[in-house]
């Protein structure tokens, strides 16, 4: 469910979010209308990359400044909308371009959607061995900077991570600030994880993964389970997580005029009287050791806001011997492989996954076909 469809979670009238849609068209033609006078054409890559980075740039800024400029009703009234526009859309785009089977589900009393290659589940298959195995399970904390978005904005990706990986997707539909303020989405994290254990997938069947927000909730999850005694999974991968709620480094101000982030990054609603420095929310401040910490890929752009927190973040864990691939891309920005899934850069991460996959989560069908 969105958070609109929540009984605790209020909304505007039908009028007033009218107007808030109509009110987000203006804002986003007026900021498309800004690229040509931005030398798209200009940057590190080819021309079109370069376009589309200028385009997709100005585009969520555009999108990110007006929604952080709503009152929370209208900004879920306005979620809502698009999600119900996703729902339309996305299932049949998946499957045309995946080969992606949606479903929803209810994993330890958290809603959430599951994505899986409709070779593997298509009961229309004459012969077991013509299924495709499912190796493992991706447990997904989309991004949203632990505020906004819903699974099925996230469908597309979490369908890329199905074709690249030959794994299923959970993306958990965990609860959100300002409403459901920490603990609340670790908390959420934390029963699927343990119902899919319940189901039967080993935590070494099991990777963890996140962006933006939900990068940074999937750092605490692994964090939490450690504190409550419960197995790591297999692996982590994280895509230009928000891991430093302090968000005192110098690419904070510096990259602010590249990134598609707003300069003033809301985390005040998530962390409700907690200390951004406290390492439940800010991962950073944790002391990751390999006995507790899992095999982590963490990707992140040259040109995001978040750049020095995630570089520290990666040499901790290296310092620490957990193993670690991290990989910075020149002239990209936050979360470039789901924005961007076209560009080099993003490809090059896709082929990291594949190598993660292979080399920290075997492949064991029997463990996850049942669920």
């Amino acid at each position: 469910m969105v958070m609109a469809d929540r009984p605790e979670v209020e909304t505007a009238s039908g009028p007033l979010t009218a107007l808030t849609v109509a009110g987000l068209a203006s804002s986003m033609l007026g900021g498309l209308a800004r690229v040509p006078f931005k030398k798209p054409w200009s940057g590190p890559s080819g021309l079109l990359d370069n376009v589309g980075q200028a385009v997709t740039r100005q585009s969520i800024r555009t999108f990110m400044g007006y929604s952080m400029g709503l009152p929370i009703e209208e900004f879920r009234s306005m979620e809502k909308i698009l999600d119900d526009i996703c729902r339309v859309v996305m299932p049949p785009f998946v499957e045309l371009t995946d080969g992606v089977e949606l479903t929803d589900d209810t994993i330890g009393g958290v809603p959430g959607l599951w994505c899986r290659a409709k070779a593997s589940t298509d009961a229309y298959v004459d012969e077991d061995e013509e299924k495709q195995e499912i190796g493992a399970t991706i447990l997904y904390l989309h991004g949203g900077g632990y505020i906004g978005t819903s699974p099925i904005m996230y469908s597309a990706f979490a369908s890329s991570l199905v074709r690249i990986t030959g794994f299923e997707v959970f993306i958990a539909d965990y609860r959100m600030a300002p409403e459901f303020p920490f603990p609340a989405g670790v908390l959420d994290a934390a029963d699927v994880y343990q119902a899919l254990l319940g189901r039967g997938v080993t935590p070494e069947h099991i990777i963890v993964a996140g962006d933006s927000g939900g990068g940074g909730l999937a750092a605490s999850l692994v964090a939490h389970l450690h504190e409550q005694g419960l197995p790591k999974p297999g692996a982590l991968a994280l895509f230009s997580p928000e891991i430093d709620l302090d968000l005192d480094h110098p690419s904070i101000t510096e990259n602010a005029q590249y990134d598609v982030l707003p300069w003033n990054i809301p985390v005040t609603p998530y962390l409700h009287g907690v200390q951004p420095n406290d390492a439940r929310v800010s991962i950073i401040h944790a002391d990751p050791e390999p006995d507790w910490f899992p095999p982590t890929f963490v990707c992140w752009g040259k040109d995001e806001m978040f750049r020095d927190g995630i570089r520290e973040f990666a040499a901790r864990l290296e310092d620490s011997e957990v193993p670690t691939r991290a990989l910075e891309e020149p002239g990209m920005f936050h979360v470039f492989p789901i924005l961007m899934p076209w560009a080099e850069a993003s490809k090059r991460v896709f082929r990291e996954l594949q190598e993660l996959a292979r080399g920290h989560v075997a492949s064991d069908p029997d463990a996850t076909q049942t669920h």
